[in-house]
């Protein structure tokens, strides 16, 4: 059931006068349940409670906090129905993206559970003494990777499950030994609270301390800047906008102890088409990419917003054949008025540029909160000349940019800001002339992709979801996969220990 109450620890709390409700995008109506925005004084009792159970959880074994996880699990799982019918109510999204979604939420929380089954994810590292060395003696240093405190998690707009209450950054913070204190989302405050219910349900069912997990209601910015802001507060986790992101990275770095903010932001994921694949399978490719630059209506941080290619006669057949099949696919809803509006303020302020032309766009009957999907394109020259181009536009728009010639491709995508992903569409005949290309993509993305497209991002632990600034804000740490623990740990080393004091993943050695 839903109360629109804040989760305080195990408890419910209603305690400010500011509330809100979700919106329903596809029927273009409120949703019912009405949701209580967390008070100052909420926040601080939150926080205070993750600060005392940050000691008793971070001493409680893997094994232990792994049932955690999988218990969360269960118990999201046991939501059924309920879960996935508030999902469609406040994202205008299918069922079958609901239950897809919640499949990978719930596989999330039991890789990591897996992952902390034993102690290997500390990274041991033993250097023993060596008491007779000359000229003079080597201590016995012993090294693990322990978590930083209490971590607040920010949910996404655009992944309701995977990346929100549950999701990759409460999981692996909550693995590492972070209690977890989220901001939920104002888009899909009922899909929050009900997955909250599940983790304060399996908290107890498994004997976790009070305090491991909040879930605070915000309409605003004000709850997460206080967040964020908090003495508490060790890291932060972060899926969304630039603006957003870039905010509670200047708000941690300004504190008086600065803080880890991960930030996960924007991204055009370019795409490379080579002049040899137009020609082999131009149909094919555009088919292709005409269903992922629509795919969830666009509404995907690997949305491929740029394609590359050298001008030419088979570029400006393609052009013409993505247009014309991206504009006969469908329009669906976007997830919210709010990014219905920003997508067709930021698509028009992109053709409003002299430099640009509309190559297709969707022309079918629109209903309030539809996208309508927009191919356009520009001469490399041009987007070389003006970085308002170099925008992402969230939604199913994408930009082909027709450069003179390789160098001039080259020099576009040098010219490029931090992405999450590149893709290069190729044929064999093209591999001995990639590797520049290669080169010059890897300096800007977080992941290549070679002949498929950036939509899709598959949970393991070779995965990078990241990116130079600003596709994230530390292009060292993964968002995705096991190895995403790493954002919420830090090394640590005991020097000459007796062994009786040491922890005991170190005393074995």
């Amino acid at each position: 059931m839903i109360t629109g109450k804040n989760y305080i620890g195990y408890q419910q709390s209603a305690k400010g006068n500011t509330t809100y409700r979700t919106i329903n995008p596809k029927l273009n109506a409120e949703n019912t349940p009405t949701y209580w925005e967390a008070t100052s004084e909420e926040i601080e009792e939150a926080m205070q409670l993750a600060a005392k159970a940050f000691i008793p959880f971070k001493q409680t074994p893997g094994p232990k906090r792994a049932a955690f996880l999988n218990t969360i699990a269960d118990e999201i799982m046991a939501l059924d129905d309920l879960l996935v019918e508030t999902y469609m109510s406040e994202t205008g999204l299918p069922e079958g993206r609901a239950k897809g979604e919640r499949g990978r939420t719930v596989g999330q929380l039991r890789m990591f559970a897996e992952l902390i089954q034993t102690e290997d994810w500390r990274v041991i590292t033993i250097d023993e003494a060596i008491p007779d060395r000359t000229p003079m003696a080597k201590p016995d240093i012993r090294q693990m990777l322990i978590p930083l405190g209490p971590v607040v998690v920010f949910g996404a707009s655009n992944f309701p499950l995977a990346y929100a209450t549950a999701g990759g950054d409460t999981a692996s913070a909550l693995a590492a030994g972070c209690p977890v204190v989220v901001k939920s989302h104002p888009m899909h405050a009922g899909t929050g609270e009900l997955v909250a219910s599940a983790i304060v349900k399996a908290a107890k069912d498994t004997g976790m301390p009070q305090g491991v997990f909040s879930n605070l209601n915000s309409s605003g910015i004000e709850v997460g800047q206080q967040l964020v802001a908090h003495a508490a507060t060790k890291a932060v986790g972060f899926t969304g906008s630039i603006r957003g992101g870039r905010a509670l990275f200047d708000i941690a770095g300004q504190r008086k102890e600065p803080i880890p903010v991960f930030a996960e932001m924007g991204s055009i994921n370019p795409v490379i088409i080579t002049e040899n694949a137009l020609q082999e399978r131009g149909d094919e490719i555009a088919s292709t990419y005409a269903n992922s630059i629509t795919l969830g209506t666009g509404q995907f941080c690997t949305n491929p917003g740029l394609i590359l290619a050298v001008d030419g006669t088979n570029l400006t057949h393609f052009i013409s054949d993505l247009g014309a099949k991206t504009a006969a696919l469908d329009a669906q809803p976007m997830l919210h008025p709010n990014i219905h509006a920003a997508y067709n303020r930021n698509g028009a302020a992109i053709l409003n540029e002299a430099e640009t032309t509309l190559v297709a766009e969707y022309n079918g009957a629109l209903q309030p909160n539809y996208a309508q999907a927009k191919l356009v394109s520009v001469a490399g020259a041009a987007f070389l000349n003006n970085p308002s181009l170099h925008q992402e536009v969230f939604g199913p728009f994408s930009m082909v940019v027709r450069c003179k010639d390789e160098q001039e491709l080259l020099k576009v995508i040098a010219n490029l800001e931090g992405q999450l992903t590149g893709t290069i569409i190729a044929e064999n005949s093209d591999f001995e002339s990639l590797e520049p290309l290669i080169t010059v993509l890897q300096d800007r993305v977080g992941r290549i992709i070679f002949n498929g497209v950036p939509t899709g991002v598959e949970v393991c632990a070779a995965m990078t979801h990241g990116g130079p600034y600003p596709a994230s804000t530390d292009s060292r740490f993964t968002a995705v996969g096991v190895q995403a623990i790493k954002r919420w740990v830090r090394p640590f080393s005991f020097q000459d220990f007796p062994k009786a004091l040491l922890p005991d993943v170190l005393k074995n050695h």
